[in-house]
């Protein structure tokens, strides 16, 4: 098999996909093959429509179909006064996996973050100002990780937003437990100290 260069090229890429290396490949490969109309026609099809019709929407960050628009701000015929923002998609999916939040989506893409070639212009941090003056929101929640690039973020969406009169707040985030101080990141650091509370005398 490592002969045929169809299935080597089908190899490397699947072995970018997370969590599949190489030899989890070459498993899907197989199962494929010995598959052709029952998985690898009706995936083609799938792939083709999701390369034509789905992309990122301009003004949410989340994924959307080119044929029936976004339904994250706009198909929605439900009115929130919340926003939630996240880094990523995978974030929003979380979330709305956990069932505890019910409100808009905002979804970044990505962090600031001075190792990486990204501009701050291409987070959709000006269109979540936006959305907060256009859809009249009382409350943000700032839902970035516990990293220096997520606090950063965070800081820095919170400066954006202080002319508006939406709320600002951020997820709940401090020492794990059983983690040792020097361990931890910066983020989780700053995110500690920055929520520390009173011990009670009892």
């Amino acid at each position: 098999m490592k002969n045929i260069s169809e299935i080597e090229n089908l190899v490397k890429l699947i072995s970018k996909l997370p969590g599949l290396g190489p030899k989890s490949a070459r498993r899907i490969i197989l199962k494929l093959i010995n598959n052709r109309n029952e998985l690898i026609k009706p995936i083609l099809s799938s792939l083709t429509d999701l390369f034509k019709n789905v992309a990122r929407c301009k003004s949410c960050g989340t994924l959307k179909s080119n044929l029936s628009g976004c339904n994250n701000c706009e198909n929605l015929t439900k009115k929130f006064s919340k926003i939630c923002v996240v880094e990523d998609i995978a974030d929003q999916w979380s979330i709305e996996n956990s069932s505890i939040y019910q409100g808009y989506f905002h979804i970044l893409g990505g962090t600031i973050s001075n190792s990486n070639s990204q501009n701050n212009e291409d987070l959709l941090i000006d269109s979540l100002v936006k959305r907060v003056i256009d859809e009249n929101i009382e409350e943000v929640i700032i839902a970035t990780s516990a990293t220096v690039e997520g606090q950063t973020t965070a800081f820095y969406i919170q400066d954006k937003l202080k002319t508006t009169k939406a709320n600002i707040t951020k997820l709940a985030q401090g020492l794990p437990v059983g983690s040792e101080i020097e361990n931890l990141d910066d983020g989780t650091l700053i995110s500690a100290f920055k929520n520390r509370h009173e011990l009670n005398n009892q």
